[in-house]
């Protein structure tokens, strides 16, 4: 099992649950949580063990946004910097722009968004600023009473971050996306669910159990299907025609008719349960990643 200083790492059945874990902060984030969230998603993508990740927070919050606390620029920048919109796109892995001037948050958002395991969210509490961003690269999320999510960027003077200007409109729409992050309204469980944010409302005592519902559903499936399926969603809804989509999901029609497709159709004529045994961390067909 993985050791983490501010996360805990728990498979269980190949159900990860991942627990943002500084309950006497609010689970505030840092600058070495942004670094335990990248290496704990890129484990779990890679790792076999792992079918599904949960994410949640300990204690009676998700996660209270960014820990201003910390001394020096509380975002961990250099602002000895200038960087400029070419140094983002021609030195984006440079060490100076990674420790200097990329968005931590935004960092994790990434490795989020290149997992090949589903993300589901359950968040049991407060959750703001990153706390509120990071929910929005979840592939499902279920709230509680108990639910706070506030996109309060603008009320400190700051902007939004951890990729949510191109997270957030896809979820919501665009206006409601602007006026969430205009007003910096705490949002309550019932105002995410009318905008469906969230799946749906449940009890605190319940929240984690739908997740691990919904979870064990999605295990019963190919694992490649599932990560293809993932990354083919978010990609392709981003492109600028359908025959982007159409090229994509063509070549993966094709690999999995010769492989989890194949047993999944067997199983089907033969009225039993498909039995998979492909693999994500090894059995990706050969044009993935295809982006």
């Amino acid at each position: 099992m993985n050791t983490y200083s501010t996360l805990t790492y728990e498979v269980d059945n190949k159900i990860l649950t991942l627990t943002l874990n500084r309950p006497e902060h609010l689970n505030a984030f840092t600058v070495e949580m942004s670094h335990e969230l990248i290496h704990a998603f890129q484990t779990a993508s890679q790792d076999d063990d792992v079918g599904v990740v949960v994410v949640t927070g300990a204690g009676k919050a998700f996660c209270a946004g960014m820990d201003l606390g910390v001394g020096g620029n509380v975002f961990g920048l250099n602002t000895q910097m200038h960087p400029t919109l070419e140094d983002m796109q021609d030195k984006l892995d440079n060490e100076d722009m990674v420790n200097g001037v990329r968005d931590s948050g935004g960092k994790v958002v990434l490795a989020m968004y290149e997992c090949k395991k589903p993300i589901i969210g359950a968040i049991n509490g407060a959750a703001v600023g990153i706390g509120a961003t990071m929910t929005c690269a979840m592939d499902i999320r279920f709230a509680c009473e108990k639910t706070r999510v506030g996109f309060v960027f603008n009320k400190i003077g700051i902007t939004p971050e951890a990729c949510s200007s191109w997270f957030l409109p896809r979820l919501v729409g665009l206006p409601t996306a602007l006026e969430w992050c205009y007003s910096g309204e705490i949002l309550n469980a019932d105002t995410l669910l009318a905008a469906r944010y969230v799946k749906s409302v449940v009890s605190s005592d319940e929240l984690l159990p739908q997740a691990y519902q919904l979870a064990r559903q999605i295990l019963a499936h190919s694992p490649v299907a599932i990560a293809l399926t993932r990354q083919m969603l978010y990609r392709n809804s981003a492109q600028d025609h359908p025959l982007k989509a159409h090229q994509v999901d063509s070549l993966a029609i094709f690999y999995a008719s010769q492989t989890s497709g194949k047993e999944g159709v067997a199983a089907f004529l033969e009225k039993r349960k498909p039995v998979f045994t492909d693999k994500a961390s090894s059995d990706m067909p050969d044009f993935y990643p295809w982006w």
